[in-house]
């Protein structure tokens, strides 16, 4: 295959793949600018290695995203310094994200540990069953049930969550 044909091959890949890959990481970030940017990373990461590829890119390209985004949160608790003030927060205005109940949403995966939000992103967002959650992100089957069943139980016990339901 030429470099022309693999070059088409992988601008089709991209455009099919781009929004949900974005949304994905949107999950797992709970920010659609660094959103953008880890789909656009994995993306970049699949196209080096596109010659080469075995198996489904698109998991590749997931598994770079997910990569990515618990890296950025180690280093981000790693490196976070309290402050002795707390500073003033000003809503940040997403007009991707006007849906409060985005917003809801999005607060609430925050809270879940990385392998939570990465768990339940994959089984409820890209459908994806326990056995290629497993393996892609290289943990047993039962360790994804176990890390579904507890994102579902805290999800289910968030009074902020519990009282928009109830309304």
């Amino acid at each position: 295959m030429s470099r022309h044909d693999e070059l088409g091959e992988f601008t089709d890949f991209v455009t099919g793949y781009q929004g949900k890959m974005v949304r994905l990481a949107e999950l797992l970030s709970g920010d659609r600018g660094r959103a953008e940017g880890l789909a656009q990373d994995g993306f970049a990461k699949a196209y080096a290695a596109w010659d080469i590829r075995g198996g489904d890119p698109a998991a590749y390209v997931r598994r770079c995203i997910i990569n990515a985004n618990t890296d950025w949160w180690r280093r981000r608790v790693r490196f976070e310094q309290p402050s002795p003030q707390v500073p003033e927060v000003f809503a940040h205005v997403d007009p991707a994200a006007a849906s409060a109940a985005r917003d809801l949403v999005l607060r609430a995966l925050a809270k879940l540990t990385s392998r939570e939000r990465a768990v339940l992103a994959l089984r409820f967002y890209l459908d994806l069953s326990e056995l290629q959650i497993a393996r892609e992100l290289g943990i047993s089957p039962g360790t994804v049930k176990s890390a579904t069943s507890r994102a579902l139980a805290k999800l289910r016990a968030d009074a902020e969550l519990r009282s928009e339901v109830a309304s």
